[in-house]
Formats: C-alpha cells, structure tokens, sequence
C-alpha cells in the first residue's frame, strides 16, 4: 500500500544587502545538523503567496521585507518521507521571490515560538556559494538564479559655483541611505515621469539645500553603471544618466541646508575648490570631477 500523498506549498524570499544573504537556521527537529535555508515557509489556505512570503520572514528573522511581483518555482518530491511520525509521499512546491529589507533594518531575530527556524542572520554570499556554510538545495539553486533588479534613472544635477569669499562648488553628502555614503555629490537628482529636466533641478536643489536657482544649458552628460543596494535595500543593477546644469542662484551668500527627510542627502555645502584637488581631496563621485572639467576656469551661468 503506498503511503498518503501530502502537498504543500511555501513562499520564501531572497533577501540580499551589501554582498550579504538573510538566512534562517533550521530548528533540531527538521536537521540534526547546522542548516541554514532562505526564511519562509508555508501559504496558508486562502492566503496571496507574497503576503505569506512578508508573514514568514517577519517570523523567522523579525524584518519587515517588501517582495517583487513575480517568483520563481522550485519542487521536490521524496516518496517516503517522514513527517510529523507518519510516512507520507510528501511534494513540496516553493515559490521564491526578490525580497528587500530597509537598509537601516535592525539586525536579524526568531520572532515565532516554537518554530521551523531557531536563529536568523545575514551571511557573505562567497561563504554560501563556496558551501563553506551548509545550506539546503533551495539556497544554492535560487541564489543562481537571482538577478538583481535592473534600473535606469534619469538625473539632472547642478554645477553652481560661487567666487567668494573663495571659489567654492555646491554639494552634498550622500546619507547612509544612498549609494556611496559618506561621499559628496552634485545636488539634484531624479526626474520624475513626465517632469521637464529644468523643473525636476530647481525640485530637487530647493530640497537638498534649500535654495532657489535658475537653471541654464547643459554643460555635459554622465553616466554610471553600478550593482549595489539602493536606498530601498533592494539589489539593483543600476544604471544612472545624468544631465549637468549651469545653474545660477540669486543669493550666493546663503548657506545650504537640507530640507527634506529621511531622503539621501545627510548635509550641503559650500566646499572650496581647493579642497577638491591635491593630495588629500575631500571623497566626491565621478560626476563631481566631470563637473569640474566642464567648468573649467569660468563659473557656470556667466
């Protein structure tokens, strides 16, 4: 007589940051052995497979995760399996998604009692991908794979210099929250659908320094092609088109101040030019140097 035939069906996530996967270790009584897998587990009956997905690795690792829109399909099917003490033919199918935490999420944890799961926590990838951490199946073969989103976003910045008290160009520092943080930057940033370029700087300038400008031509086009976690948290393949502008403003005395929040710009200055050469420059992006290179020795807008 062959045993019954049990089906279940599981959404899980993978949750990458910073060169690092989320994982959740597997409790004694389903491995022995130290096994890590993705956090997730089963769809109750009724429930839309992305909100089981958002319930499950809340429960496993305590971060609140958005997921994308579509997944990937995993089985396995052993026809004598032992669960809960009973022999069954156990088929299991798993639906895998994109899953991406805030990049200032707390560090991971066991939120359910009695769990699959007894530990969370965020793993190098090479030590998966080396098998130097024992992992099940469904990590390995999902993490091969995983693509990271791809994106492309238009930008327009300002390239706005000012004489005195010393030649000085406008930027701003990348929050924790961006790409690159910590380093200085053109202000601006994206344009919005349908936004006019022009319309998207003077936006943008006015809430990362809090100044009104006018914006001329075009000085140069730059672009950057990157894999990183964006502001989001999630794994992007980014890649970024950006429109230098000649920009002029009417009180070049004011002192900048950041006037959005929570956004990806943490301060605005003034910084002289000379701090931007020599042997110990300030970190700045590429498009700052291209900016410099399009200004030469004349500040834009004269």
């Amino acid at each position: 007589m062959s045993p019954p035939r049990w089906q279940r069906w599981g959404a899980y996530a993978v949750v990458l940051r910073d060169g690092e996967v989320l994982l959740s270790r597997l409790a004694p009584r389903i491995s022995e052995t130290e096994l890590w897998t993705l956090p997730g587990g089963g769809i109750d009956h009724g429930e839309d497979p992305r909100d089981a997905v958002v319930r499950e690795v809340h429960e496993e690792t305590g971060l609140d995760v958005e997921v994308g829109p579509t997944a990937r399909t995993y089985s396995w099917h052993q026809p004598e399996r032992v669960w809960d003490g009973a022999v069954r033919d156990a088929h299991g199918v798993r639906l895998v998604y994109e899953g991406w935490a805030a990049k200032d999420a707390p560090a991971p944890r066991v939120v359910e009692v009695d769990g699959s799961t007894v530990d969370a926590a965020w793993h190098p990838l090479d030590r998966v991908l080396d098998g130097t951490l024992p992992t099940t199946a469904l990590v390995t073969e999902a993490l091969a794979e995983h693509r990271p989103t791809r994106l492309q976003r238009l930008a327009a910045y300002a390239v706005l210099v000012r004489d005195e008290p010393e030649p000085a160009l406008l930027l701003t520092e990348v929050s924790a929250r961006g790409f690159h943080a910590g380093s200085w930057t053109l202000p601006g940033g994206g344009v919005d659908h349908g936004e006019p370029p022009r319309d998207a700087l003077r936006r943008e300038v006015l809430e990362e320094c809090g100044l009104e400008v006018e914006v001329g031509r075009v000085l140069d086009v730059h672009d950057v092609h990157l894999r990183g976690t964006a502001p989001s948290g999630r794994d992007e393949d980014f890649h970024g088109v950006h429109l230098l502008f000649a920009t002029t403003t009417r009180d070049p005395a004011a002192e900048p101040r950041v006037t959005e929040v929570g956004g990806t710009t943490s301060r605005a200055a003034w910084v002289p030019l000379r701090e931007l050469t020599g042997p110990d420059p300030r970190p700045v992006l590429d498009v700052v140097r291209v900016a410099l290179v399009a200004v030469g020795d004349e500040p834009p807008g004269r």
